[in-house]
């Protein structure tokens, strides 16, 4: 029988592998440093005024590095302030990762670490069955939106736990025709995992917040991933890659033929990518969407 294709979020530790060729390979991290460097401080400036206690939410933190840039931000801007920050992700191959990084880095006395291996709707069930009202003064979520049953649901839960003067930051694909969104258009439905992961980008957001009448701030972060390797045969970062730009478990070796053909060329047109000193660049442009309570 043919193999079947199957998610790339139901092999965790697949996922993890194709990820981190991904941020290999890609500027995503770069992208979010240069947004917390230059936009993420006068965003937060008021976060913490008058608290003694900053809480912050991090939703989908994955190993932490993006969440370790933030903090140090929100410590700067409010020093020998104590910080709570809790950390909900499902993966925890990843958990276990941003754990690590907490225990190598210096400088983080005043910051409490809590971390729960759930994803975000196991979270409000949670909060639901313990009558909590806790308020969150920060709450992100960066790149995690897809993998959420009902977004603006989800949107709507973590919004009303925003404290007054707080912010709730989602980082997602660009709404401006990225490789992405081409891909997810085309071939969307003859990937597997259609369930488990919306192809979301960030007009889709826009929309949401629209519709619910919410204040907020839209930036776009430009970035690119270099995907040359998805084109030599036999390499398994390509294959990682592939993965990973197909949302699908060892496409190359899954994949219908004729399907995996189609994709490989797509990947070279320039709805997707352009080519650069001999270098295939995918459009992984990024927006940050910054909404006020």
């Amino acid at each position: 029988a043919a193999p079947t294709m199957r998610s790339l979020i139901s092999d965790h530790s697949r996922y993890v592998k194709s990820f981190r060729v991904f941020l290999q390979s890609s500027t995503e991290h770069q992208c979010l440093r240069e947004f917390v460097e230059k936009q993420l401080p006068g965003l937060i400036s008021s976060i913490g005024n008058g608290k003694s206690t900053i809480n912050i939410l991090s939703i989908g933190g994955g190993a932490g590095e993006i969440d370790l840039m933030m903090l140090s931000k929100v410590r700067a801007r409010y020093p020998g302030v104590t910080i709570n920050n809790e950390v909900i992700d499902p993966n925890a191959e990843q958990i276990f990762s941003y754990k690590e990084r907490v225990a190598k880095t210096s400088n983080l006395e005043n910051i409490k670490f809590t971390w729960h291996k759930e994803t975000a709707r196991e979270y409000e069930s949670r909060m639901n069955a313990e009558k909590s009202s806790k308020k969150w003064d920060f709450i992100h979520m960066v790149q995690m939106l897809y993998y959420v049953k009902d977004i603006p649901a989800t949107i709507r839960y973590f919004h009303q736990l925003l404290a007054e003067q707080a912010k709730l930051l989602i980082v997602l694909v660009s709404g401006k025709a990225t490789g992405w969104e081409t891909l997810w258009k085309k071939y969307g439905s003859q990937l597997p995992l259609t369930d488990l992961c919306s192809h979301a980008t960030s007009a889709d957001i826009k929309a949401i917040l629209d519709s619910a009448g919410l204040k907020y701030q839209l930036y776009e972060l430009p970035s690119h991933m270099d995907i040359t390797s998805c084109f030599t045969e036999g390499s398994m970062d390509g294959e990682l890659l592939l993965d990973f730009l197909t949302e699908t478990c060892e496409f190359s070796k899954t994949a219908p033929p004729e399907l995996k053909k189609q994709i490989v060329e797509e990947l070279r047109k320039p709805e997707c990518s352009q080519e650069r000193d001999g270098k295939v660049l995918f459009n992984n442009n990024l927006s940050a969407i910054v909404i006020e309570p």
